[in-house]
């Protein structure tokens, strides 16, 4: 007897995006399907592409996978996933001395933030802070010291810190020169 040849759905069909995040998860097909109240053979059919889930269903799926509906139905653009150096813009706050600048794109509804930072020498330590979420430093020149819950570490080039947000901490530049690092947070800032 031979073997059917079955192609297999495109990498970025609906029904592979479906199927990879389910799996990315850890659920099985039983798991979402009763999620996003389908029968187990349907979600199946919109897996391999046999099948085109209604908006209802789909809003169904993306709320059992914990996506939003674009997850699936927007192509990746280059304005939203894309950061060019020549299209960096600084900025500051008012009450500080260091320079701003977005590495990531604000739109999508994302989690996460990267901000490119850049600390002058001889500046006063940040606001002691805490919020929800969690933040990563990584020193790209310069020397920084971050303080978690009263304790001091100095931070140089190439190194990294990786902290809960609720967790009091501050940073300062201690180095003679500008400091320039990466911060990557959740929830974003703005």
């Amino acid at each position: 007897m031979a073997a059917k040849n079955v192609e297999s759905p495109p990498a970025n069909s609906l029904g592979s995006k479906i199927r990879a995040l389910r799996k990315r998860l850890g659920q099985t097909l039983e798991d979402t399907a009763q999620r996003a109240q389908l029968s187990k053979p349907f979600l199946s059919q919109v897996e391999r592409d046999l099948a085109s889930p209604s908006i209802t269903s789909l809003v169904g799926i993306s709320s059992a996978l914990g996506v939003p509906v674009s997850y699936f139905v927007d192509a990746p653009t280059e304005e939203g996933c894309v950061c060019r150096q020549d299209n960096l813009k600084f900025f500051r706050f008012s009450d500080s001395a260091d320079l701003f600048a977005r590495l990531t794109n604000p739109t999508g509804g994302r989690q996460l933030e990267a901000i490119l930072v850049r600390m002058p020498p001889g500046q006063r330590p940040s606001e002691v802070t805490t919020h929800a979420g969690e933040e990563f430093l990584h020193v790209l020149s310069g020397e920084v010291t971050l303080t978690l819950e009263g304790k001091s570490f100095v931070l140089r080039h190439g190194d990294s810190a990786h902290y809960e947000s609720t967790v009091p901490h501050s940073w300062t530049n201690t180095a003679d020169e500008e400091t320039v690092l990466v911060w990557v947070g959740t929830p974003r800032l703005f």
